[in-house]
């Protein structure tokens, strides 16, 4: 299969790209710069260059593809809502260059936007509808109808070596602040899953996805983030103490609000209907490991 790869040069399309390579697919992956496209063609990828506002670059990969997995997301927490709707008319776009054919396009979600607090998100959850991205629910409108179209939720913390994302930006404060901090009791829990797990998934439901299936690529059903911080803490040797949900504002900023949810999620229905079986290291194990502490990300901007 040829297959279309949207935030191919990520952190998690870059082990999506690879796990679809040695499985015998062939991968054309959007290229926004040089080095992009040099890191694909040095995997055996194809470039297509375009970016997520490029709509005619993205109608044409698609329409060159037997399917397409569309995990890119500009990841601006100051700048969300243009994020969110750039999002919406990407996948409109890819959706309507697969519309009358059997090709399938997986669209990337989150099991936080199905999240109702301190309950275990399940993949028949529906979006919360006054979230602002619209991911799920511009995919579901295409399969509403006919395209193969799919989603596929990943949890807050998707791990492994080179993360840039939210541990990382924990990582940062607690080095920054001398302290690492869980909020209130630190029971809240994050449901988490190793990028080379999630790449596996994303294979399974490009070759088996039912049209409007949801499918939850978690390992850790909820790590409490205590102990999160207590890792944080060991491995930066810096105390580790509770702030309150005010004092937390203050001290992570906007990854406090995410920092101090409590949710849970299952995958159950996801390994039950494709047979898929997470066998990484879990975010814990993850953790202890050295190369989390190697360097300090800058996590105000996310690019997955």
């Amino acid at each position: 299969m040829r297959v279309f790869v949207t935030g191919a040069t990520g952190f998690i399309g870059t082990a999506v790209v690879r796990e679809l390579i040695d499985a015998g697919h062939q991968v054309l992956g959007l290229a926004r710069s040089d080095a992009g496209a040099k890191s694909l063609i040095a995997v055996g990828a194809q470039v297509h260059r375009g970016s997520l506002e490029d709509l005619e670059s993205l109608c044409s990969g698609a329409a060159a593809a037997d399917g397409v997995i569309h995990a890119a997301f500009i990841h601006n927490f100051n700048n969300y809502a243009p994020s969110a709707e750039a999002d919406r008319r990407a996948i409109e776009t890819l959706g309507g260059a697969l519309a009358g054919s059997d090709r399938p396009l997986i669209v990337t979600s989150g099991t936080l936007l199905a999240q109702r607090q301190g309950s275990l998100a399940t993949e028949e959850d529906a979006p919360n509808p006054n979230f602002p991205r619209k991911s799920e629910e511009a995919a579901l409108a295409l399969a509403a109808r006919g395209v193969r179209a799919s989603v596929l939720r990943l949890p807050p913390s998707v791990h492994g070596n080179a993360d840039h994302g939210f541990v990382p930006r924990l990582i940062s404060v607690a080095r920054e602040k001398g302290v690492s901090v869980f909020i209130d009791d630190g029971l809240n829990r994050w449901p988490a899953v190793h990028r080379l797990d999630a790449a596996h998934l994303y294979r399974l439901a490009l070759e088996e996805s039912s049209r409007g299936a949801r499918y939850h690529g978690v390992a850790d059903e909820g790590v409490p983030t205590r102990e999160i911080a207590e890792v944080i803490g060991r491995q930066l040797s810096v105390p580790v103490v509770s702030k309150s949900r005010e004092e937390a504002a203050d001290h992570f900023g906007w990854i406090g609000m995410f920092f101090g949810m409590d949710s849970p999620a299952s995958s159950a229905l996801t390994q039950e209907r494709l047979g898929w079986r997470p066998v990484q290291p879990g975010l814990i194990a993850d953790l202890n490991a050295e190369h989390y502490f190697e360097h300090t990300a800058d996590a105000a901007v996310l690019q997955r």
